[in-house]
């Protein structure tokens, strides 16, 4: 199922759950999906994605009580992130092969491995 599609159903449950911070906040986020499409976007699976990572962003600088809150209702919507074990695997591949400059391995890394693992972990490993 689509990102979008269980966006829906959720705020559908919570909705007849009485479940109002989380039917509120999904319906923020379906407005916010909306939004780009009325911009004219086709919403893909990645483009929700880019939605979700904003929102994601912005509620963890708020960091308020309400905003961390709010974080539990988006994260089974996010993709689980990579541990450092599996980075450094990936880093380790990449320097096999050749690859020395740290450009070419972040570059590499984040064009193959987008939004799956947090850039400040994999540019520490990189440098070690």
């Amino acid at each position: 199922m689509k990102i979008k599609e269980q966006l829906n159903v959720d705020f559908i449950t919570a909705f007849k759950a009485k479940e109002m911070e989380k039917k509120n906040f999904l319906g923020l986020l379906k407005s916010e999906i909306q939004n780009e499409e009325g911009r004219g976007t086709t919403t893909t699976d990645e483009s929700v994605m880019v939605i979700l990572r904003k929102m994601e962003k912005s509620l963890k600088q708020t960091n308020t009580t309400e905003s961390l809150g709010e974080l539990v209702f988006l994260e089974p919507y996010l993709p689980q992130l990579m541990g450092e074990d599996q980075i450094r695997i990936i880093i380790q591949s990449y320097k096999a092969e050749g690859l020395t400059n740290i450009g070419q391995l972040m570059g590499r890394f984040s064009k193959e491995y987008k939004g799956l693992a947090d850039n400040k972990i994999v540019s520490k490993i990189i440098s070690e």
